[in-house]
C-alpha cells in the first residue's frame, strides 16, 4: 500500500461492512456468525473479527485462518467480501476466518498497520507487539470447542503479507502455513524453529512493492521492500527445499512455481501474475480503481495451498 497516499481512501472501509455486534472479552463462539472481539494489550485496545462459517459444531474441530489488512487499512475492510471474497471461501470450504485489527491510534482501529520488522507506518515506529497480539488471539480460539488449534494459517496482503512472514518466523508452532499477497519478507531475524509452508503472490508490475525489489514511486517513503526472488530463495533455504522449482500452473497471464523436498514435508510455492498491479488477484480494489489480475483467485490458490498442509 502507498500508506501515506492512501489511507485516507481505505478508511472507508469502517462504513463498506455492516456492524458486527461486539463480544465481551470472555465470551465464546456459539455458533455460525460473525463475532467482534477485544482485549488489552500493550496498552491500547485491540479488535479482532471472527467469522464463523455454517457446518460450525464444538464436536467437528474446523481449521482457521487468519487474514491481514494491508497498511491504512483496518479488519472490516479485509472482511469485505467484495474485495477479497474471504467470507464467501469461509462458507464454501468450512473454515473459520479471523480478521485481527492492526495498530492504530484510533478508537476504532482505523488506518491501521502492521509491525512486520522494517515496515510499517506507526506500529512500526511504535515497535507494536503485533506477535504478541496475535499470540493471544490464538490463545483464545485453542481453548474453544470447535476450533482446531492443531490446523492454524495466516495470509495477508501488502503490510498483512509482510506480517504473515513475521509470523512464519516467530510462531512456526502455531501456523502450518502462510500466504503473502502482494508483500515480501521484511523481517529483521529469521530463526523459525521449524519449518513453514509458503505461498507467495505477487504481480509482475506491482507499483508499490517493486517485484525485483525497492519501492515504487508512491511508497518510497515507507521503507525500501525486499525483491520477491529474495524472499522466496530465504524460505527456499531455511526449509530445505530442493533449489530448482517445479513449473505446476503456466496460463496465460499467470504462472506457479513449487519448491518440494523441504523439511517436513512442507513446500514453497510463488504465483507471479503478469499484470493487476499491487492488488489481490481475482479481487476487486476500493471504490472503482479497478481489478486484480483475473488470471487466477489468490483466495482459491490460498485455501487449495492451505488445505493439504
Amino acid at each position: 500500500m502507498a500508506w501515506r497516499r492512501v489511507l485516507p481512501l481505505l478508511s472507508v472501509a469502517m462504513v463498506l461492512c455492516g456492524p458486527v455486534p461486539s463480544h465481551a472479552a470472555g465470551a465464546g463462539i456459539t455458533g455460525p456468525g460473525d463475532y467482534s472481539f477485544s482485549f488489552e494489550h500493550g496498552g491500547k485496545t485491540r479488535q479482532y473479527r471472527v467469522h464463523v462459517p455454517p457446518g460450525f459444531s464444538p464436536d467437528k474441530p474446523m481449521p482457521v485462518v487468519f487474514s491481514l489488512h494491508g497498511g491504512g487499512g483496518n479488519t472490516d475492510f479485509q472482511a469485505d467480501d467484495r474485495y477479497y471474497g474471504q467470507i464467501s471461501k469461509a462458507d464454501a470450504a468450512g473454515y473459520v476466518a479471523v480478521f485481527p485489527n492492526g495498530y492504530s491510534r484510533f478508537r476504532g482501529g482505523r488506518l491501521a498497520t502492521w509491525n512486520a520488522g522494517n515496515c510499517c507506518g506507526l506500529a512500526r515506529d511504535e515497535n507494536a507487539d503485533d506477535v504478541g497480539f496475535i499470540r493471544e488471539i490464538v490463545k483464545r480460539l485453542s481453548a474453544q470447542p470447535g476450533i482446531d488449534a492443531k490446523r492454524f494459517y495466516a495470509s495477508g496482503m501488502s503490510n498483512g503479507a509482510m506480517m504473515s512472514y513475521r509470523l512464519a518466523c516467530e510462531m512456526p508452532e502455531t501456523f502450518r502455513a502462510i500466504a503473502a499477497v502482494a508483500g515480501t519478507d521484511n523481517t529483521r531475524a529469521c530463526t523459525p524453529a521449524s519449518p513453514v509452508s509458503v505461498l507467495h503472490i505477487h504481480a509482475r508490475d506491482d507499483e508499490l512493492e517493486l517485484f525485483d525489489g525497492g519501492a515504487g514511486r508512491k511508497s518510497r517513503a515507507v521503507t525500501a521492500f525486499v525483491a520477491v526472488p529474495d524472499s522466496i530463495s530465504k524460505w527456499v533455504q531455511l526449509n530445505g527445499c530442493q533449489a530448482t522449482p517445479k513449473r505446476v500452473l503456466d496460463k496465460p497471464g499467470a504462472y506457479c512455481e513449487a519448491y518440494t523436498g523441504c523439511q517436513g514435508g512442507t513446500e514453497v510455492k510463488l504465483c507471479v501474475t503478469e499484470t493487476g498491479g499491487h492488488a489481490w488477484p481475482g479481487g476487486e480494489k476500493p471504490r472503482g480503481r479497478g481489478k486484480g489480475s483475473a488470471a487466477l483467485s489468490a483466495t482459491d490458490e490460498i485455501w487449495d495451498f492451505f488445505k493439504t498442509r
